[in-house]
């Protein structure tokens, strides 16, 4: 059962209104999200491309900048060496593009998830080395790699890290952290403890994207063609599920202003591909439809797939590429589907469900989708999650986290039973030996201090409201809080004894639930609701008899009321615009 939470956050709403020119309502959710003063209110609903902060506070950038100017005018062969996910992807799109425009002699390798794992590593620093490179820029890795950058600055190779990710540290015998920066010949990170940069979340493309643009800038090159990258760092952006707060909301916001025209010969045949061309593309699109493509290349096959989708000019070529993308996503959905199945049997059939801390082992699964599963597992049991299978050597795995609980600090405490591991306090990857697996599983579950209250889900609900008070303008003026993602979730409203008078099963597998609820006298609201029809069904019959839930169907309930936990949304049909809720929670 979850724990529904009203929040109730302190401030002057009626004088932010009148400042602002929008409703105390509005005012409320932005400060249920941490918005407070005017101007960052102001800035916050009109998100605006000057508002970007200047990417040469980012310590080392300058620094890059000039390093790969003197190789592109040496004539050195530049090598970028990407991640396999969407954001690495995206970042090596953007980095190649834009070097190769600056007139530089440049390539890029993608590591293979399964026969070379995450970042740079010796085999590619020897291929690098083989094929003459000068000089290797990462991108959405390199942070963490210390050995294996030291290996090619010994092997000759200049070495330019561009990361986002968090700095490793040790703890000296004070517990007082010491971060520890691979030695490369400039690291760019906005987690560096010394970098001034005031935005901390941007995704790898985002520090990709303002890395080119000071090398733009030096070389004379218009501020026009660096704008080109803006769709695919919302694109980025989305995927790697940053806060989509700040520069990421601009990134996003202008990035949806252009992708529904987009000169990308492989992103356009990917949207044709996938039904969404000529559509209003939005947050949903670009997370659920776009990315998993992209990323279904560096699952099932090698990223390089999805890469060279985005540099392909060809429209046969592109169609070709997308088509097979598609396919490769359609079968990673199959694939995590039957996963997630197969790991809860396991769970409920063993003393695994008695765990704080799910540390389960699939030798079977698919590496490249543990995560995924992972994240399913979390959300169906709101318990941290891990998902380990066979390795090449020893076994390794994902894990996704609940709010509760440092998913990063927790194997740190256990570092000595792994070989490697890394990630962030949401979602984590490691790799250890097979025989550790129990102990790992027994340490996290022991030093994990989750209480009982941790593990219950919380519903946290922006603001109470008369469905009286629901209307047209009120969606229209929620609309100004788009686009939504994390850290600017979609508002949640709640209200209380709402009277429920009929119900239909709508769709082609009548799996779709719209009620009708009385918002006042002689006055209706629909209402739609995606989750099971059925166990609502269970419910209402358990509460108020088989009787009234038949009667219910049939548009004659008397007596039957509920709380519910909602969004406001606008149904379009056949050219009319209506108020519409989308029930999440209900009780």
């Amino acid at each position: 059962m979850e724990k529904w939470i009203l929040r109730n956050p302190k401030n002057d709403f009626e004088k932010m209104s009148r400042e602002l020119g929008v409703s105390p309502l509005l005012c409320r959710i932005m400060v249920n999200r941490g918005i407070t003063g005017p101007d960052s209110a102001r800035s916050f609903l009109n998100p605006d491309m000057g508002a970007l902060f200047d990417p040469r506070s980012m310590r080392d950038l300058e620094k890059g900048a000039a390093i790969i100017i003197d190789k592109i005018r040496l004539g050195k062969k530049i090598r970028i060496i990407g991640d396999y996910d969407v954001d690495g992807v995206v970042s090596t799109f953007i980095l190649y593009t834009a070097l190769e425009r600056c007139g530089a002699k440049v390539d890029y390798a993608i590591p293979h998830r399964i026969l070379d794992g995450y970042g740079i590593n010796n085999t590619i620093i020897d291929k690098a080395r083989e094929d003459l490179v000068d000089t290797i820029i990462t991108c959405d890795n390199g942070i963490s790699a210390g050995d294996q950058v030291k290996y090619a600055r010994d092997a000759g190779i200049t070495v330019v890290v561009t990361d986002h990710h968090e700095v490793p540290f040790i703890e000296n015998e004070n517990h007082e952290r010491i971060h520890i920066l691979p030695q490369a010949d400039a690291v760019i990170d906005i987690k560096r403890p010394d970098c001034s940069y005031p935005f901390k979340l941007l995704c790898g493309a985002g520090v990709a994207f303002k890395f080119i643009q000071v090398l733009y800038e030096e070389l004379d090159i218009p501020e026009a063609e660096y704008q080109d990258f803006y769709e695919f760092v919302a694109i980025a952006t989305v995927c790697d599920v940053v806060d989509l707060t700040g520069e990421n909301r601009i990134f996003v916001k202008k990035g949806l202003s252009m992708i529904g025209n987009t000169g990308n010969a492989g992103l356009k045949a990917l949207m044709k591909q996938t039904g969404i061309w000529g559509k209003e593309i939005g947050v949903y699109h670009l997370g659920f439809i776009i990315g998993p493509c992209i990323n279904a290349s560096g699952r099932l096959d090698w990223a390089e797939k999805g890469l060279k989708l985005l540099l392909t000019r060809e429209a046969e070529a592109a169609e070709k590429l997308a088509f097979e993308l598609h396919q490769l996503n359609t079968e990673r959905k199959n694939m995590t589907l039957a996963g997630v199945e197969e790991t809860v049997a396991a769970i409920e059939n063993s003393s695994l469900k008695e765990d704080k801390i799910l540390v389960v082992y699939r030798p079977d699964v698919h590496e490249s989708i543990a995560g995924i599963i992972a994240g399913k597992i979390r959300e169906k049991y709101n318990v941290p999650a891990f998902i380990i299978t066979d390795a090449e050597t020893g076994v390794k795995g994902s894990g996704r986290s609940i709010e509760e609980y440092n998913m990063f600090e927790g194997l740190l405490e256990c570092k000595e039973l792994l070989t490697r591991f890394g990630g962030h306090p949401m979602a984590a990857g490691l790799s250890l030996e097979r025989e550790n697996l129990d102990l790992l599983r027994k340490r996290l579950n022991e030093s994990a201090a989750l209480t009982e209250e941790d593990l219950i889900p919380k519903v946290y609900i922006d603001a109470r409201i008369l469905l009286s008070h629901i209307t047209i303008k009120l969606a229209e003026e929620l609309a100004l809080l788009e686009p939504y993602g994390k850290g600017n979730a979609k508002p949640l409203f709640a209200e209380k004894e709402i009277t429920v008078s009929r119900a239909a099963l709508l769709g082609s597998g009548r799996n779709v639930l719209k009620l009708r609820l009385e918002a006042a006298p002689g006055r209706h609201i629909d209402c739609i609701y995606f989750g099971s029809a059925a166990d609502f069904d269970e419910y209402i019959a358990g509460k108020y008899g088989a009787v009234e839930l038949e009667k219910l169907y049939k548009g004659i309930a008397e007596g039957i009321k509920l709380d519910i936990i909602f969004n406001i949304d606008i149904n379009e049909y056949n050219g009319n615009r209506s108020v519409q809720l989308v029930m999440q929670h209900y009780r």
